[in-house]
């Protein structure tokens, strides 16, 4: 089958002729792949000390996608053949990422699409979606909460959106040029996070701030008030201080809490702004993301002409 990964660990990301995937075992569906999502993450999954998502070279790369099932392993009884499902999975049980055209996959962390959501969107949010999800949930933000969200990325994007909806009152943090969106997106203010000393910039005060921008936390743990709450997507929370609780925050498959995102997309309540690509085109893609040259687009690969498209 067509896929896109390293021969390697280490190795140069291109079009590969790999085996196709096992059948399911307990717990597992194995899915046509519609789409797949490409992320910065990517470019961790296939290095030394990257992303431990259980690859096994050759492999195609890609944790986030669409597919219809073609197999149902045992012990699954909430999905059947011919459904499509959005999907975040890590480990892979199959060795073998999205950007293929099939791949192995746990239920647990699958979804159905639901109705007046496209494959295509809905291969961009599973990752960026989660993350912003479960760092609002350990931040505890809620009706009222004073958020700070730097970083305007797929994710930053995705949490600004997701606060605003849970009743917070969201400033976001980023460069300049993105004011216009992030404003649409229902911050109230936005900083400036590329200025020096940028917390000198405002006045405001925060309960809860999300790292989604390397180099940041630093200079953003100034505007938390006392006892309050920082969550890193970076790696690089500060240490606690003045009761100011702080984590860092790496994912977790969820198919219940992709459900809920998924519906919400559908209602055209999240921002789903993606540039589709060809499989072909997908080497040079994940070099132009990995390499922070992608101005903040999300691409996606469409596996349609492949054969693989929805009914």
């Amino acid at each position: 089958m067509i896929g896109i990964g390293a021969q390697t660990v280490d190795g140069t990301v291109e079009v590969l002729d790999l085996p196709t995937p096992r059948q399911p075992e307990a717990g597992e569906i194995l899915l046509e792949t519609i789409s797949a999502g490409i992320g910065p993450w990517d470019a961790l999954l296939h290095i030394t000390n990257g992303w431990d998502v259980q690859l096994k070279p050759p492999a195609a790369l890609g944790v986030e996608g669409v597919g219809r099932v073609t197999a149902v392993g045992p012990e699954v009884d909430n999905f059947k053949v011919g459904d499509v499902v959005i999907v975040h999975d890590t480990p892979l049980p199959g060795g073998s990422g999205f950007w293929a055209q099939q791949v192995l996959v746990h239920a647990s962390s699958a979804a159905l699409l639901p109705p007046g959501l496209s494959p295509i969107d809905a291969a961009a949010l599973p990752v960026a979606a989660l993350t912003a999800s479960q760092s609002l949930k350990e931040l505890e933000v809620g009706k009222g909460t004073r958020l700070l969200v730097v970083g305007s990325g797929p994710t930053g994007l995705m949490a600004i959106r997701l606060g605003v909806l849970a009743g917070a009152e969201v400033v976001a943090a980023a460069a300049p040029r993105h004011n216009d969106l992030l404003r649409k997106l229902g911050a109230v203010d936005v900083i400036d996070s590329h200025a020096e000393n940028f917390a000198q910039t405002t006045d405001r005060r925060f309960d809860a701030v999300l790292i989604a921008a390397d180099g940041t936390s630093v200079e953003a743990m100034k505007l938390i008030d006392d006892g309050g709450r920082l969550t890193s997507l970076t790696s690089d929370a500060p240490e606690p201080t003045r009761g100011i609780a702080t984590n860092n925050l790496y994912i977790v498959p969820d198919g219940h809490d992709l459900e809920r995102i998924a519906k919400l997309a559908a209602d055209g309540e999240l921002p789903l702004d993606v540039t589709t690509i060809t499989p072909d085109d997908a080497p040079a893609t994940e070099e132009l993301v990995a390499n922070g040259r992608s101005k903040g687009a999300k691409f996606v690969i469409d596996f349609a002409p492949q054969g693989n498209a929805a009914a």
